[in-house]
């Protein structure tokens, strides 16, 4: 993204990076880069999954809520099959809460 600040698949590589810092355990950095993906690309469904779940795992559950609600407003035909249907990659510990 430094190289090419105007790549026109940001929102995928903003996504990417919210995505990796969620499953390395960096919640409070998924939550930043979820939400800076957001104020950029608003209509763009998935950050606001990560930002919900790294919510979640931080214990900001009513701010989750809320991330939540946005996704499911912004796509919810994509929510549906992404996030209520189980990915078929995503491993049951994955989507385990953590303490």
């Amino acid at each position: 993204m430094r190289l090419d600040p105007r790549d026109p698949r940001s929102e995928l590589r903003l996504n990417q990076m919210a995505l990796g810092f969620y499953f390395s355990g960096e919640y409070a950095t998924a939550v930043e880069v979820a939400k800076r993906a957001i104020r950029s690309y608003p209509d763009f469904p998935n950050p606001y999954r990560w930002l919900a779940a790294a919510l979640g795992q931080l214990g900001r559950i009513e701010e989750a809520k809320e991330a939540l609600q946005k996704a499911m407003a912004v796509v919810p035909a994509s929510f549906q099959s992404s996030v209520r249907g189980s990915m078929p990659w995503m491993r049951p510990e994955d989507q385990a809460p953590h303490a």
